[in-house]
């Protein structure tokens, strides 16, 4: 296997959480978002979508959805499992990463890519010539603070988003409590079920 990624990116992070939990020894090659070394020819003869995290199977497939490398190395890798133990806790978890993606992370994505400069032109991922639209900067605003509150309900009564053990669902709901610093946004304080699950979410995962 190969994984084509950038560290500081939330993204490639939430795969890299993933699989340093695991303990899992994968050849790793950076591709550095702040230079566009995403666009250059070699990286797009790899994944012509231009994105990473980008893993690349024994098999030759190349996996560019976080969610679909974590299945792979799941499936490959067993011990310590981070997707559930039984069917419901996986669906949970699916549901939960759904979830955290659709709400909170994307909403960050929308304040960074159409309020920032350096996204001029690629308000979003991948090689597309897409403009910025200042509106969806307050829009990704208004919509974070629910999105957490929402996910502090469910904290209220359980240590981690599914059952007693953390899991991907968790490492997706870090990523994006640390990727809003990159907006100036953060998690309400009156959600106090993730401030209080915030130290031991780094706990579990080794942080």
């Amino acid at each position: 296997m190969k994984l084509y990624t950038y560290d500081p990116a939330p993204n490639p992070k939430r795969l890299q959480l993933f699989i340093n939990y695991k303990g899992i020894d994968i050849e790793t090659e950076q591709v550095d978002l702040m230079k566009l070394e995403q666009f250059k020819d070699e990286f797009r003869a790899v994944n012509p979508v231009a994105t990473v995290p980008t893993l690349v199977t024994d098999e030759g497939v190349v996996l560019a959805e976080v969610i679909g490398a974590c299945v792979y190395l799941e499936e490959k890798f067993p011990d310590k499992p981070l997707l559930g133990t039984t069917a419901l806790e996986k669906a949970q978890v699916i549901s939960w990463d759904h979830q955290i993606f659709n709400t909170c992370l994307t909403a960050v994505a929308e304040i960074l890519r159409n309020g920032n400069p350096n996204f001029a032109g690629r308000a979003l991922p991948g090689g597309l010539d897409i403009p910025q639209i200042p509106e969806l900067v307050e829009r990704g605003k208004l919509r974070l603070a629910p999105a957490f509150r929402a996910i502090d309900a469910a904290l209220a009564d359980s240590p981690f988003l599914v059952g007693d053990s953390v899991t991907l669902a968790d490492i997706d709901l870090l990523v994006c409590t640390e990727f809003c610093g990159w907006v100036k946004e953060s998690v309400p304080e009156d959600c106090a079920n993730i401030h209080a699950w915030l130290p031991r979410a780094r706990e579990a995962l080794g942080l």
